[in-house]
């Protein structure tokens, strides 16, 4: 369930008009040094700073993001999907994507709501979504046509699918007891025949 500032709930109240903006806070990782890089995107027309949880972040806007999938709100531990598709043509978003590597990497996804006719933010951001960059598509346009890159997101849920390698590796194991031998042909069970109980 989430929890809105007496501000914002007072305006969703209201029933009046509303124009809501979306917030992506990329992680990705320096493919040579491993360094954390993050860098924002948003549905907005200039590059934008937004504080969130007491952190000046800056987001780029100017047509870096293409479309959204709806954000669909609910509980429990299914993992689900968000598709975001951006512009190719971001400079911004072409560096975040080749120079660094954000598959596997948190992200998170921000609603920003505006006042409509002063266009001024109304409080800080609210997260509608957290997860990972669960896949990248860059689509290489057609002479003439526009491309663009789509991230697949995962919810945080599928951190619960993670494998402890500590307990599927041949290596740890080996690590704790030099005579377990349990998982020694696990990288390549499918192209040996191993019968049970050979040392």
């Amino acid at each position: 369930m989430f929890v809105y500032s007496p501000t914002l709930s007072a305006h969703l109240q209201s029933r009046s008009s509303m124009l809501v903006h979306l917030l992506v806070w990329l992680t990705a990782l320096d493919r040579e040094t491993d360094e954390v890089h993050r860098i924002g995107f948003w549905t907005g027309a200039d590059h934008t700073e937004f504080t969130i949880n007491g952190e000046t972040r800056t987001y780029y806007g100017a047509g870096s993001i293409l479309e959204v999938d709806p954000v669909k709100l609910s509980t429990g531990l299914e993992v689900r999907t968000q598709r975001v598709r951006f512009s190719q043509v971001a400079p911004e978003l072409l560096q975040a994507v080749r120079l660094y590597d954000p598959r596997h990497q948190p992200l998170e996804v921000h609603r920003a709501f505006f006042d409509p006719l002063s266009e001024l933010l109304i409080d800080a951001p609210v997260q509608c979504l957290s997860g990972f960059t669960d896949r990248i598509r860059v689509n290489t346009p057609a002479e003439g046509r526009d491309g663009s890159i789509e991230l697949t997101i995962a919810t945080a849920a599928r951190a619960l699918t993670r494998a402890l390698g500590r307990k599927r590796s041949h290596a740890s194991l080996s690590g704790r007891s030099p005579d377990d031998k349990f998982r020694q042909y696990a990288s390549m069970a499918e192209r040996v025949e191993v019968k049970w109980g050979r040392g």
